[in-house]
């Protein structure tokens, strides 16, 4: 696959979707209650951030698994305290019916983060990649449609596409799964469908390409490419690239996931529910060029990094090759008109890596 063919297929809007402006001034006018899973995650703590900072009223569940209670603790320092006042955060495993049940209870939206993330965490260990992602699932539907939650937005993942080689990735067309991780995607998005057909709970799905930002944690053998890469380059340790890291990404910022939420949370277009959709930004990414990128950026704040190289090593199981995401169905669908490139998340996440690593 050629970067130079791919790179934008999508031609995304730089500026914020006039959607997603009007959408943030009614919900300020007419708030809401929301429940987010996986609270105290990555993209669960910026959502909280965001839906606060919107005077929203929020409901936070995570067991403090992989989440940290230090995430919550920053978002609190970022808001007023009225806005503060207005969450309630609960630590509890949507492993168990009977928290899931009363965390429902009164809520408008539902944003499903919760779940146990990686592919080779999922290779590891596949029986508790399922408890979490299909066990847990379940019980979060069936706590739902018991308090007849409005709307249900969950996270699904690009890794659904599997071994499907068409570039971009369509939502219409998927591939065999490669890990017990996919396979867990795959089948919350099937329990969707057949929860909205027997039980008329509306669920939108939402199929991340790699997401990444503040908050994303850099430490353990699990993290995600961007956090860990950006902690060994600041500490001066060396940086492995698995395969020959011409391997291509769709990498979207936070910022964008979050958008996206609160998009399907609250859209109005029938057409809309009872979908899947990509959450990218439309630009492919190779990881040797995210590296160029992050050396270009931390060189700034350590010189030496300039002069640094990878170190290159086998193909990782479970991998995709390439991925890169179709984003129409989103921007048609939901007004979803992704914020920040690759190039501006990192400009925002180095920065916040700087603070709280150095």
């Amino acid at each position: 696959m050629s970067s130079q063919n791919s790179r934008a297929v999508n031609s995304p809007p730089k500026l914020s979707t006039g959607a997603y402006k009007q959408l943030c001034e009614t919900l300020r006018e007419k708030p809401r209650k929301w429940l987010i899973t996986g609270v105290a995650g990555f993209i669960g703590s910026n959502l909280l951030e965001n839906l606060l900072l919107l005077d929203q009223t929020v409901i936070g569940l995570d067991n403090l698994s992989t989440g940290h209670q230090r995430n919550i603790t920053e978002v609190i320092s970022a808001v007023d305290p009225l806005q503060a006042s207005r969450f309630s955060f609960v630590e509890g495993d949507i492993g168990d019916l009977t928290t899931c049940r009363s965390c429902c209870d009164g809520v408008d939206v539902v944003l499903h983060q919760a779940a146990l993330g990686s592919v080779p965490r999922s290779i590891a260990d596949p029986i508790a990649t399922n408890r979490s992602n299909i066990d847990g699932f379940l019980n979060m539907l069936v706590a739902a449609k018991i308090s007849k939650v409005s709307r249900f937005v969950y996270a699904s993942s690009s890794s659904v596409y599997g071994d499907h080689p068409g570039l971009p990735k369509v939502e219409s067309v998927t591939g065999r799964p490669l890990s017990p991780y996919a396979v867990t995607k795959a089948v919350n998005e099937l329990y969707a469908g057949v929860f909205g057909l027997n039980y008329h709970l509306e669920c939108i799905g939402l199929r991340y390409f790699n997401v990444f930002g503040r908050r994303q944690d850099p430490d353990g053998m699990y993290a995600a490419v961007i956090p860990k890469w950006v902690n060994s380059l600041l500490r001066g340790e060396a940086v492995y690239i698995n395969g020959d890291g011409e391997t291509s990404r769709d990498f979207c910022y936070v910022a964008n996931a979050v958008q996206a939420n609160l998009l399907a949370g609250c859209t109005n277009n029938p057409d809309a529910l009872m979908q899947a959709y990509n959450v990218a930004y439309g630009e492919v990414t190779t990881l040797n060029e995210l590296f160029t990128l992050l050396c270009d950026r931390i060189a700034a704040y350590r010189p030496l990094t300039a002069e640094a190289s990878p170190h290159y090593r086998d193909f990782r199981p479970g991998d995709v090759r390439h991925s890169l995401a179709d984003i129409s169905k989103a921007q048609t669908l939901l007004g979803y008109a992704p914020t920040h490139s690759i190039r501006e998340g990192l400009d925002e996440a180095i920065s916040w890596y700087i603070k709280h690593l150095l």
